[in-house]
């Protein structure tokens, strides 16, 4: 389509402490664009609407297949993944800004730090050494168990549900729907399981599972679909057992 446009709004910031800023950009209209792909046009010829040679844009992209969740900013309004949001199915014009419930780096590109904090704060992995049983081969885990452990493990840790929290920020403590829903998967995990008591003690305290104001924002804009509004429901149940077990003494 000749003349066609698409016009971007971008929020950028040269530096951690610099104060923010609004440049405009336009590029000519091509069918398939995603948000990446039109970025990546702009830091080819990165001028402003009204002409102004400047900086390249600043945002960070891996794998453009909606994975690893480096991508992540806001994009009209709503935490997305740049990479799977095709240009043809937003209002014009676009606006993009970084992700705000996480310190800025520059521009569009933020620091994740926070996330991978508190997901070491709840003991979000498994041991693959210790004192277990492996003479008789890998634990067995049913279809069923399998299955739902499946919609937990394809978590990125892009922050968008994060973002949509009204509990979770930069100066608040609690640790979010992806560090709840990774422990919810590590305890549903025969050899998890073991560390069970420690993750759940983890969400007992401040930061932890009683933070969660149950907006349900996580669970609308989770781009994987995770149901983690289901993970925070049964996390409610076991950590209400490990305190009966706690003040019964028994283990």
């Amino acid at each position: 389509m000749m003349g066609k446009t698409i016009d971007l709004q971008i929020r950028r910031q040269d530096t951690p402490y610099s104060p923010p800023y609004w440049q405009t950009f336009s590029i000519p209209y091509r069918e398939g664009h995603n948000i990446v792909s039109a970025l990546m046009v702009i830091r080819e010829h990165p001028l402003t609407q009204e002409g102004q040679l400047v900086d390249p844009v600043v945002w960070e992209f891996n794998c453009m297949e909606e994975v690893c969740g480096a991508c992540s900013m806001v994009i009209n309004g709503k935490p997305r993944q740049a990479c799977s949001t095709l240009i043809d199915s937003l209002e014009q014009p676009i606006k993009l800004e970084p992700l705000g419930k996480f310190p800025v780096v520059r521009d569009l590109m933020i620091d994740r730090s926070k996330i991978f904090s508190d997901l070491k704060r709840v003991r979000a992995w498994i041991e693959i050494d210790g004192a277990w049983d492996i003479h008789r081969g890998a634990p067995r885990i049913s279809p069923e168990t399998w299955k739902e452990s499946y919609l937990y493990s394809r978590c990125m840790s892009c922050g968008c549900c994060m973002e949509a929290c009204p509990q979770y920020g930069m100066e608040k403590a609690f640790v979010g729907p992806a560090a709840l829903a990774a422990v919810r998967l590590m305890n549903n995990h025969p050899t998890g399981s073991y560390h069970q008591q420690q993750r759940l003690h983890a969400i007992m305290g401040d930061g932890g599972l009683s933070d969660c104001g149950n907006t349900q924002n996580c669970v609308r804009v989770c781009p994987k679909q995770i149901p983690l509004t289901t993970a925070i429901g049964e996390l409610g149940r076991q950590t209400t057992l490990q305190l009966l077990r706690d003040l019964f003494g028994k283990s």
